[in-house]
């Protein structure tokens, strides 16, 4: 199988509200906008997608019907300080304090409306035992 395209979907009760989220605290843009599904690409990186889906849509099966649960999204930024000063500023409530990781992250973590948490992360690099985990082309600097 050759992939052409990955990206999360979040299945919600309310797509417009979580849609807005992500365009206003991301700095995603819609691609397709319906009242129960939202295309998102990132304004920096048209490689990033997001969508939002209601949940109760006829497209996903019985049974499955739910909103998200259990959801870490993970954005790698270049300044995790200058985000994390933006995201306060905005009132978006830090359930993780800006700090460094040993493993080779330096991160905080907030949430969107939903309750899926979104850990805002720029690699550092790790403790000597931490590196040895590392296939090399994948070790932070």
């Amino acid at each position: 199988m050759k992939t052409t395209s990955y990206y999360p979907v979040i299945m919600t009760e309310n797509v417009a509200a979580t849609a807005q989220f992500y365009e206003t605290h991301f700095r995603f843009r819609p691609l397709y906008t319906a009242d129960w599904y939202v295309h998102l690409q990132s304004g920096d990186d048209e490689t990033v997608n997001l969508a939002v889906l209601d949940y109760r849509h006829e497209t996903i099966p019985e049974g499955a019907q739910k909103p998200v649960c259990g959801l870490l999204l993970n954005f790698e930024v270049d300044d995790v300080d200058a985000e994390y000063e933006r995201v306060g500023k905005a009132g978006l409530p830090i359930l993780l304090s800006l700090r460094s990781e040993t493993f080779g992250q330096r991160h905080f973590i907030t949430r969107d409306p939903n309750g899926v948490l979104i850990d805002v992360i720029t690699p550092i690099a790790p403790d000597s035992e931490h590196a040895a985990q590392y296939a090399t082309e994948a070790l932070p600097s």
